[in-house]
């Protein structure tokens, strides 16, 4: 476990930070962006528990905490010779892909695209899917750089996440889904 006695290091002041390895990166930089997405996304998750019944609070208990683990395979750069580091594995990315069919296996079709609104479960979900869409493209800016190498199924999970989010969001509006109406908005 980790023990921080000290929140404050001053390290971060002219704009820098570490990473799990001890590098030193500054805090523009991609993995720094995409690590600070990623924790966006987990609070994100925490206010969806603030509404969640029982059931649904241990399993986005169980997200948050895997989001941390995500969180942690980004820390640490791969490379040859690098210490052995928690990386985000297939059985993840499985156990997400079971929790989508499962669920989706209960909701009607869709006919539509749906608004992101609903119940105050449904928003807060389908607000943490915007974000964790937004880091999912933040992980693929770091993919694309010459000089990054990160686990590729990082990815993968975060894909699955906001699809996961997406039909727990369904869910929580009881088959209620707010439709999108093109032009519904414009009066004539």
């Amino acid at each position: 476990m980790v023990k921080l006695d000290k929140i404050y290091t001053r390290g971060g002041d002219q704009g820098e930070t570490s990473l799990g390895d001890g590098t030193r990166l500054p805090k523009s930089s991609a993995r720094v962006m995409a690590l600070g997405e990623v924790d966006e996304a987990n609070a994100a998750l925490g206010l969806a528990r603030l509404h969640a019944d029982e059931g649904m609070d241990e399993m986005l208990a169980r997200l948050q905490n895997d989001l941390f683990d995500l969180g942690a395979d980004l820390c640490m750069p791969i490379h040859e010779g690098a210490s052995p580091a928690l990386r985000v594995t297939d059985q993840q990315v499985a156990w997400l892909e079971a929790r989508i069919d499962t669920v989706n296996a209960g909701l009607a079709p869709l006919t539509s695209f749906i608004l992101p609104a609903g119940t105050p479960l449904a928003a807060n979900l389908h607000l943490a899917r915007a974000v964790v869409r937004r880091a999912e493209r933040a992980v693929v800016h770091l993919l694309e750089a010459p000089d990054e190498a990160v686990n590729r199924l990082v990815l993968v999970y975060l894909n699955r996440l906001s699809d996961l989010l997406f039909v727990l969001a369904r869910a929580a509006n009881g088959g209620e889904d707010i439709l999108w109406r093109p032009a519904g908005g414009a009066k004539g």
